[in-house]
Parts: C-alpha cells; structure tokens; sequence
C-alpha cells in the first residue's frame, strides 16, 4: 500500500494511506483525547474531543476522521486547542448526571478520566438537566438516560457489530436521546441481551442488572444451601479487576475467595461443559445417522439462542436441544448433588459467575427447570463478583489457592476452551472422534477452528465421515452464515455460534476497558491465550475422560441422551416477534 508522510506536533511520520491522523499520532505515542471513538465500530468525531490544527486549514479537524495526506503539518497540543477541548467537555458535562461518587462507573470512567486530564473544575454552562425514568425491565440490562452522552458507540455495535439494531438516537437537537424505538423498554423489543452495548459505552448509561444484594440475602439465610458455579472465561478476567493482567489464571484464588464469601460449595462450571460435550455430542451422532435436522447448531450462548428465536425462527428445530453448561450445572446440583449430599433440593440455592449477562435473562427462561425448581436462581457477572470481593474486604492478591469441591469440581481442558471463539467445536471433536473411530487420538489441538476471523469453515475426517463444521462469533456474523445456509449456498453438519466477539471471553460481564486501550490491545485474544493455556496445563484433555461425569452416568443418568438425561439436560425453545 501506498505510504504516507507527514508531520504532527514537529516529528515526520510515514503511514499508510489509509490512515487516519488519530491512526498516524497513535504510531507516535502521540494522545490525543477521545470520547465518542472505538476502533473500526464508530468513527464519527461526535464528541469532537479529537479536534487537531492541520496547516493551511480553515477550521479545527476531528482527527479520527481525517485522512491523512502527503505532507500534512498537524498540531494536536496548542492553547487554543486545549481550550476548545475543555469548553466541549463542559458543554457534554453542563447536561451529564454527575454524581460520580455513587455511580457505577466511578473510577472506570471514560468522561471522568477526561475530565481529569483536562483539568475540569467547574462548568460554566449549566444545562436544564432533564429527568429522565431510567429502564430497569429487562433482566439483564439497566439503561440510565441520564448518564447517556450521545456517542452513539452503543448504537453502532448493536447495529455494525450484533446486526441486532434495537437501540438509536431518537428526537432531535437537545431533545435527542438513544433508546429503543418510541420509548420502548429493553425489555419490550427484541435485545438479545449479550451486553455488548455495556462494554461500548464510555460511562454508566449502560450497566448490568446487579444481582450482588440478592445473593447476599441468599447468603444470610440459614435455610438455604448456597452453592455457587463459575464459568470457564471468568477466571482468567477476574484478576483484571484487581490489577492483574489480562489472561492471567486466577482459578485458584477466585475458588478461595468464594469460599470466604459463605458459599456452601464452589463448583466449577467446566464439568456442566464437559457434560454438554457427552450430550450433544451423541446428539450429532444421533442426527447424522437417523437423517436428523442439519445442521445441529449449538445452544451453549444464550444471547445467541434468543437471537435465533427472533430473527431466525425456522432453524429452530436445528439448534441442539441441550441446556447451557449453567443450565445444565444448576440441573444436576437440584438433583444428584442434593440426593448425594442428603440436601432438600428446595433448599439447594445455585448462583452462577457468568462472563455474560444473557446468563440473568437464561436463568429465567420458564423452559428452564424441573421438577418445579429453577435451575439457577440468581447469575452474577464477573465484574459483580469483584463487587462482592471489594464489599467483603478481601485482599485477592493476597488469596491462598483453594481447589474446587467434588464431586463437581472435576473438569478437562476440553471444558475449559467453551470460553472462547471455536471452543465448544474443538472439544466435542476430541470426543467425537474418538467415540466414532474408537482410537485414541494423539493430536487433539484443531488450530483450524482457533482464532477470532469472524466465520470459519472447516472439513474435518470422522471415522468415515467428513465432517463440514463452521464456527462464527458475534451474531452480526451469525446472520451472514445463516443467510448463506437459507440461500443454499453452504452446507455443514455441525455449526458453533457464540453471540458475542471472540466468545465468552469477550461477554457482556466480563471487565470493561476504555476505547484506548482496546485500541492497543485485542483483549479477546489475550483472555483466550489464558484459557488455551489453561487447557495445555490440564491433566484430562477430552470430556469423555472426566471420571466424575463417568461416575455420573453410571450412577444416576445411565447413558447420553437417556431419558433421565433428557429430563434435565435438554430443552427446547420459542418463537419471537421482532
């Protein structure tokens, strides 16, 4: 590609031609300010935080927009500059719900930090300060119009990113709000609640329904036997609330704060994982010899399951009947937990640590239960367990490793990898594979279903079958295959979908980081190093190997997909309106 030279705050520069000066000054180390920006998703120069003086310019210039071009002379630190700069921020301030010390966001802010590092300490221009009802319906999202500064970073990944859509700016001037259209809750239009508008937003307009007080009152209550699961990708993210890097492992510490916190048991997510493998894996099986509806489609990402109900309602019958690990987990521990145990299973209270929040909106599902009792009762993200951390004074740097109680804590590095992009896939092909050829297979690590290209297709030799699989990620991506498979124009018998980018790594719940340093760092790829690398430490690397779900169909379920299987593992769905 064509290069580039220019010139910003007096150093020369050579870029691609395709840059954008904010592009040109980020190769310098050069910061200029941003709000509204977030790399390859919205790119609109709203905020106009990141204005820039070019020579023989007329007027200042939104550097996230501008070209860049041979020669230019760019300037991104003069007085006047920082003083445009501070009247803008006032300005978007003078009508911001500013009561910073009890928001959620506080100290995590994108408007705050700003604020600070443009030396903020009065606002001039008090605006009107409408009131605004904020939406608390949905069960996974809360929408706080106060806070909203009209970046529209939510907006562009609801629509760019999920192709989802529900959510844009309404009314005009400063009567302009972002919500779903007329007014409409969350709740009453078709989100699939998968959060990605939380981890956009640069201040607390968007948050998670927090359900901490709720599991605190679970705790406090002598009549219940609170037991808690946590999921794959929430133990190499948790340490980021704490300081630690991304992708570094915290199991061991995040069990033994979980045990401080009161919980009866600590369980872990990853046999519920290993258990949906020897499910639906049968069930592929199943299909592919009695012609069954192809392809199966997993059923693992809950923000993905709703997004079919709605916009996809025809391959319902494609998904896999099985329940989420969460679901699944919860299932077990209110039936053969609680009879191992000698625990009244109305007594048995599942919370669940989950990466994503479609999880709150899944716990709840009707279809989700048995015998009377919910599977889960109360789902809480990560960032809601650092919450709870903080709230108990626990040090977690500090924290001894604990390891995970049995007879549910036992898992292989087949269940761990569910917590990423091309996870589930590669897992139920170390299990089916072996279960079809009935060899031992020595090379179990599929690279070609690893990495964060958006759609992956694979053909992959089982006994004598090629299997044609794809993975996608990201339901913006998911519409795109299934668009192709309407069409005809492509045909698999297995398909992996996780709702959100880069899979659960990347949920709803899981830490949020500024725009900036997402810019530096593709937190998906990081987090999904730990969990790889997690898996290589593994002494069981196949789900059919884990002796505690072994003991379990011997004990209780007898086979894959028995009936007693059926009753509590698997599930079914229901058709949305849009």
């Amino acid at each position: 590609m064509k290069k580039i030279n220019l010139t910003i705050d007096g150093h020369s520069v050579t870029v691609p031609a395709d840059f954008t000066v904010l592009q040109a000054a980020r190769e310098l180390k050069i910061n200029i300010p941003t709000l509204c920006f977030l790399k390859e998703i919205n790119e609109i120069g709203a905020c106009r935080m990141c204005l820039v003086e070019v020579k023989g310019a007329r007027s200042l210039q939104a550097s996230c927009m501008l070209p860049v071009s041979e020669g230019m002379e760019v300037k991104t630190n003069t007085a006047h500059l920082r003083k445009t700069r501070r009247t803008l921020l006032e300005l978007i301030l003078s009508n911001h719900n500013r009561e910073c010390t009890t928001c959620h966001r506080n100290s995590n802010c994108e408007l705050q930090v700003l604020a600070e590092e443009l030396g903020i300490r009065e606002i001039r221009y008090p605006g009107e300060s409408p009131q605004f009802e904020t939406d608390e319906l949905s069960p996974s999202i809360v929408r706080d119009p106060s806070k909203c500064i009209l970046c529209r970073r939510c907006v562009a990944v609801c629509h760019k990113v999920q192709q989802v859509g529900v959510i844009q700016a309404t009314e005009r001037g400063f009567d302009t709000k972002v919500e779903p259209a007329f007014n409409l809750s969350l709740d009453q239009v078709p989100c699939i609640n998968c959060g990605q508008c939380i981890q956009a937003c640069p201040v607390a307009a968007l948050r998670e329904k927090d359900d901490t007080d709720k599991v605190w009152e679970a705790l406090d209550n002598p009549d219940l036997h609170v037991v808690v699961q946590t999921a794959p990708a929430v133990r190499v993210a948790l340490g980021e609330e704490f300081g630690l890097p991304s992708g570094t492992i915290v199991t061991g510490k995040m069990v033994t704060a979980l045990k401080n916190l009161g919980f009866a048991k600590v369980f872990d997510t990853d046999f519920a994982a290993d258990l949906t493998i020897m499910e639906e894996g049968h069930e592929l099986l199943g299909r592919l010899e009695a012609g069954g509806n192809l392809p199966l489609i997993t059923s693992c990402s809950p923000g993905w399951v709703k997004f079919l109900e709605h916009y996809y309602p025809d391959f319902i019958d494609n998904l896999s009947t099985c329940k989420s690990p969460q679901q699944m987990m919860g299932a077990i521990l209110k039936s053969y937990y609680a009879k191992q145990a000698g625990v009244d299973p109305e007594k048995v209270y599942v919370v669940s640590v989950m990466p994503c929040i479609a999880k709150k909106f899944e716990a709840n599902r009707p279809e989700l239960n048995h015998d009377g009792l919910k599977d889960v009762d109360a789902v809480i993200s990560t960032r809601e367990l650092a919450q709870m951390i903080k709230q108990a004074g626990l040090k977690f740097n500090r924290l001894p490793d604990s390891e995970y109680d049995n007879p549910l804590g036992e898992s292989t590095g087949a269940a761990v990898i569910f917590g990423t992009t091309g996870g589930v896939m590669e897992a139920a092909l170390r299990t089916v594979v072996e279960v079809v050829t009935g060899k031992k297979q020595e090379e179990i690590e599929y690279e070609a279903v690893r990495g964060l290209e958006g759609v992956k297709e694979v053909a992959l030799p089982v006994g004598d079958i090629t299997v044609k699989a794809a993975i996608v990620h990201g339901t913006g991506n998911a519409r795109k295959l299934l668009e192709k498979i309407k069409a005809g124009e492509a045909q698999y018998h297995f398909v992996e979908v996780m709702a959100c980018p880069g899979g659960c790594v990347n949920g709803g719940g899981q830490p949020i980081r500024t725009a900036v340093e997402k810019d530096a760092t593709d937190f998906r790829a990081v987090r999904a190093e730990g969990i790889y690398k997690d898996d290589k430490q593994s002494k069981l690397r196949k789900s059919h190997q884990n002796p505690a779900v072994q003991k379990l169909y011997k004990e209780y379920l007898d086979k894959p997909n028995s009936e007693l299987a059926h009753k509590l593992l698997h599930t079914h769905y229901t058709k949305r309106e849009q």
